[in-house]
């Protein structure tokens, strides 16, 4: 039971679905005084679709129903199963791999959301008074006390006792956890199967959304000239997508042609992570989460994944603590359990990407002798989140004890 005291005030710098999911869990703890802000003028999500697989579910599971309920209110599709094929060469065609989640003990695999949607869900029960948009973060100051005072850009201030960024590969947050120099600082419809195409330093995939009213249709292609370059976006011509996908097979160069390739030109992004790992998620007060902490390349579909175990790990935490002091111990939790894991996600990631775009060949053991490629996954989607959850539990309830333990012998 939390005693009658003043409550933990966290602020959440980031309004997307990290941000939001933590909101959200936070919410239920009546000891939590929690806000949300975001720089842009409103909270929007866009982009790519998100894949929310077993793990990620479970987190939601256990943040608690309504919670859960925001993911079927989004209009989520609850995959079959995965299928991936090879889309060049002698075995065009042919399947590399294949999971069926209704022939593998039934256990749930992934649901696709549009990620606008989703958002949407996730704040709609968020009270006004605790959404702030239009606030972009410009300084932080820690005053004497455990408090710490938030500037934004607009002149405006808001005091807090944590601070959680969840503002993106860009985070600002990010920088004043790691400091400014840190070098880690550094930038069919009744059967709904997800298929993932392998090309030649190519790929594609189409899984459904929106309740199954919506296809999501997405093609990416290494370009070994940009590594190492801090572009953002650019422009795509129809003719480089066609020359891309010429080799592919005939329904899927057709359907390439007929989407992308009846207006000249289209945006196109790069894929970002930070190519160094941070060396810790929290300083002092100041945590990050999502993105902010741990941007990954989108081949094993679990940015989205890992910002709910990350919310569920942090309310978790948060939730258990009474005082200021023991929300910074409880940060200090969050990264010791956090960080090893999402680290180990961005690069199974990098490499597994390398693979399905058939990069160096890595594609080649996995076309010979099919099976073994949606095994990457197994780690990712087979954590016991039950058991995470308990286990920071204990670790948090361990370091009060600890620091209990040292006050009594001081006095």
């Amino acid at each position: 039971m939390i005693p009658d005291r003043a409550p933990i005030r966290v602020a959440i710098s980031g309004g997307g679905l990290a941000g939001a999911s933590l909101i959200r869990a936070l919410l239920k703890y009546p000891h939590i005084d929690v806000h949300i802000f975001e720089s842009s003028a409103a909270f929007k999500e866009a982009g790519m679709a998100v894949g929310v697989t077993r793990n990620a579910l479970a987190a939601l599971d256990l943040m608690g129903s309504s919670a859960a309920q925001c993911l079927e209110r989004a209009g989520a599709v609850a995959m079959r199963g995965v299928r991936m094929l090879l889309a060049e060469g002698a075995g065009a065609g042919s399947v590399i791999d294949e999971v069926d989640y209704t022939t593998s003990g039934g256990q749930r695999l992934t649901s696709i959301v549009h990620r606008a949607d989703f958002l949407r869900e996730l704040l709609a029960d968020v009270p006004q008074e605790r959404m702030h948009a239009s606030k972009k973060l410009d300084r932080v100051e820690e005053g004497p006390g455990p408090s710490i005072t938030l500037h934004f850009a607009d002149g405006t201030t808001h005091e807090c006792d944590i601070l959680v960024g969840a503002d993106g590969i860009h985070s600002t947050v990010r920088k004043l956890v790691l400091g400014a120099d840190d070098p880690a600082d550094a930038v069919n419809f009744d059967n709904p199967y997800e298929h993932v195409w392998v090309g030649r330093g190519s790929f594609l995939i189409h899984n459904l959304l929106g309740n199954g009213q919506l296809v999501q249709f997405v093609i990416a292609a290494k370009e070994d000239e940009a590594e190492g370059s801090d572009r953002w976006v650019r422009t795509v011509s129809a003719e480089e997508i066609r020359k891309t996908y010429q080799n592919w097979p005939p329904h899927l160069v057709k359907a390439v042609d007929s989407l992308l390739c009846q207006q000249p030109e289209h945006p196109a992004m790069y894929l970002w992570e930070h190519h160094i790992p941070a060396r810790t998620y929290v300083s002092g007060p100041m945590a990050i989460m999502g993105d902010a902490a741990h941007a990954t390349t989108p081949w094993q579909s679990s940015g989205g994944g890992m910002s709910l175990e990350d919310s569920l790990v942090l309310s978790t935490l948060l939730g258990h603590a009474t005082t200021p002091a023991e929300a910074r111990l409880a940060l200090q939790a969050y990264d010791q359990v956090r960080r090893p894991r999402t680290q180990r996600i961005v690069e199974s990631s990098r490499v597994t990407g390398a693979i399905l775009t058939g990069a160096d060949g890595l594609a080649q053991p996995y076309v010979k002798e099919p099976g073994p490629l949606l095994r990457r996954w197994d780690f990712i989607i087979d954590l016991d989140v039950e058991q995470h959850k308990q286990a920071i539990g204990r670790m948090l309830h361990s370091s009060i004890n600890r620091v209990l333990e040292d006050r009594r012998h001081a006095s």
